[in-house]
């Protein structure tokens, strides 16, 4: 998997884990750490790791745990969220990063407003992409039935064993369709999907990948800590799972913060507008 230019490859220890990660950039960049969510890994950010790395930022792209390359613990409790930031944090204490710029998509982008929840002191600038701050996601549903229809899918992911034999079958034909009907036309090329399904087929990995869904629901109902840090949110409106009233839900929990609005987007935006997310996120992060 080296065929994104200037991108290298290493393993890196962790207190708990061992992660695969992509890296580029000159190393005296701006550190930037960018996480992939469901059902991606590294390659996710193929489109925005040469254009962010030529604008001088360091950037280290891990497969998170449970994806791609790096270790898949066994068990639900490996993958709550406080082990997720706790991740990041020691990702980048393994690279001697004082503080980082933190990017998140889905998945990554719940990670990261986590890890910017928690760890304030660490994240120099927050930019996320399509991802609801976990502590807005309940109290949001109860609110839109809506979004808890777009959102029933998590239901099924709680289910044991079942959700695996469905998303692997077929050389894991349902995932596939899933990315492709969700996203425009041509964000996920054939050879891009080729890619994603050597990724799911890792031994362990959609075990690992539904085990964060399945921990979601060990979250705590309190009061979400606020985001002190300077935030960007960028947001396809035509989004088929989460509605735009998260954007500005999670928002809300910022001190200092904006959306930047993306009408013709999806869920997939730094696939199919990928001029535009680098423009915002080198302005923002560079």
């Amino acid at each position: 998997m080296t065929d994104v230019a200037g991108v290298a490859f290493r393993r890196v220890g962790l207190p708990e884990v061992s992660l695969h990660v992509a890296e580029a950039g000159p190393e005296s960049g701006p550190p930037t750490i960018l996480l992939h969510g469901f059902p991606e890994f590294w390659y996710g950010w193929r489109h925005q790791i040469g254009p962010l790395s030529e604008a001088g930022l360091r950037l280290v792209v891990p497969d998170q745990r449970g994806y791609g390359l790096s270790d898949k613990p066994q068990g639900v409790a490996a993958y709550h969220l406080d082990t997720l930031a706790a991740d990041v944090i020691a990702l980048a204490e393994a690279y001697g990063f004082a503080t980082i710029r933190l990017v998140g998509h889905d998945w990554g982008g719940l990670v990261a407003w986590w890890t910017a929840s928690h760890y304030p002191d660490r994240i120099a600038r927050l930019a996320i992409l399509n991802a609801p701050h976990p502590g807005v996601v309940g109290s949001y549903i109860r609110r839109h039935p809506g979004q808890w229809l777009r959102s029933s899918y998590v239901g099924l992911f709680q289910l044991p064993v079942l959700p695996e034999r469905l998303l692997t079958a077929g050389r894991c034909r349902a995932l596939r369709h899933a990315l492709t009907s969700s996203s425009r036309p041509g964000a996920f090329a054939p050879s891009d999907l080729d890619r994603y399904i050597e990724a799911w087929l890792q031994p362990g990995a959609m075990t690992g990948m539904l085990n964060w869904y399945r921990a979601l629901a060990q979250l705590p109902r309190t009061e979400p800590p606020r985001v002190r840090v300077p935030t960007l949110i960028l947001w396809g409106k035509q989004d088929t799972a989460l509605q735009p009233g998260l954007a500005e839900a999670s928002l809300d929990l910022c001190d200092d913060g904006r959306i930047a609005w993306y009408p013709q987007a999806t869920h997939w935006l730094a696939h199919e507008e990928p001029a535009a997310v680098n423009t915002a996120l080198r302005d923002f992060l560079a």
